[in-house]
């Protein structure tokens, strides 16, 4: 069982973590990349792309609570 793609860990970016929690929570995710992500994440990276995702989420739902209650 000594696949490749899953034995290499390569660093991803910031900005490829945040990428990847985005499609996360959108729920559209490929097997082969979730499959990279299990291995290439940092996990600090993916707190603080949750964080943000969850805050940028709050913002939206609330902005457009007092758009429609106008």
């Amino acid at each position: 069982m000594s696949d490749k793609n899953l034995t290499q860990t390569t660093e991803r970016s910031f900005l490829a973590t945040l990428a990847a929690i985005a499609w996360s929570f959108v729920g559209l995710r490929r097997k082969s990349d979730f499959d990279r992500d299990v291995t290439a994440l940092n996990p600090v990276y993916v707190i603080l792309a949750g964080l943000i995702g969850v805050a940028l989420l709050i913002a939206t739902l609330i902005s457009v609570v007092a758009f429609a209650t106008r």
